[in-house]
């Protein structure tokens, strides 16, 4: 679970760091395993400049996480000695990439919600948070602009493309409605950390807009628990199995400098 040790409002503060900074260290771990198999040279460098960017939001996320906890911790403990139950990403970035229509679904879903997290987080009382904020809304605007014109391009592209295109939204959409599903940050809210600034309708509306243009059949609406989901530590085999390897070379040489 999350260290005790923090207590009143740092410990909610915490809580949203490692949620993001998980958030950013899953997605790229996942969009590395494309490098080298992606449908096309230009997009294996594409993925994995996403994947470098999420990585650093990460970085920079686990780094004030420990600042924050200050229990003597750096980012390699959050990344490398946590177990799967104490991470606290969303469903949706720990699902595997499978078909590449899965992967772009995925992503622009991300991508969407990303942008209006930054975008409100801009704002935040919370100096070291706006800053972060004001760096990767500019990172995260590229990553969506990239999965929403994939996204157009396979759903109004030629039969094949779209039927894969709409199986992709299809499988990655009732992982969507848990994006901005943290009705637990109340107490952030109300102190100015989090602004609350429209982030759900700015999030639905962009994908509204983008599955429109796609030529896709928005999929019927989901319902997903604001608790017992993987912002609150429940998470699939799917973590499970990326988590080993993701680990498995600092686990098996603790102390180890690189």
């Amino acid at each position: 679970m999350l260290m005790t040790d923090t207590t009143g409002g740092n410990a909610a503060l915490l809580n949203h760091v490692l949620r993001h900074g998980d958030r950013a260290l899953v997605l790229a771990q996942r969009l590395g395993e494309w490098v080298a198999g992606s449908p096309e040279l230009e997009e294996d460098m594409a993925l994995a400049n996403i994947s470098l960017d999420l990585l650093g939001q990460a970085r920079v996320l686990y780094t004030y996480a420990a600042e924050l906890e200050g229990l003597g911790h750096d980012e390699d403990h959050f990344a490398y000695w946590r177990g799967p139950d104490q991470f606290r990403n969303p469903l949706i970035v720990e699902q595997p990439n499978g078909d590449f229509a899965n992967t772009i679904a995925r992503q622009f879903l991300h991508d969407a919600y990303a942008v209006a997290h930054w975008d409100a987080l801009r704002l935040s009382s919370d100096e070291t948070l706006a800053a972060l904020a004001a760096r990767a809304i500019k990172e995260t605007s590229f990553h969506l602009r990239h999965s929403r014109g994939w996204l157009v391009r396979l759903g109004d592209g030629t039969d094949e493309s779209h039927r894969r295109m709409q199986a992709g939204l299809d499988a990655m959409w009732p992982f969507a409605a848990e994006l901005a599903a943290l009705a637990d940050e109340n107490e952030l809210r109300e102190c100015g950390v989090v602004p609350d600034a429209g982030v759900r309708a700015a999030f639905e509306t962009v994908v509204a807009l983008a599955i429109g243009e796609a030529t896709l059949t928005p999929p019927a609406a989901v319902e997903v628990a604001t608790s017992g989901s993987g912002w609150d530590g429940t998470h699939s085999q799917h973590l499970v199995d990326l988590l080993d390897e993701l680990q498995v070379l600092a686990r098996a040489h603790r102390g180890a400098s690189w």
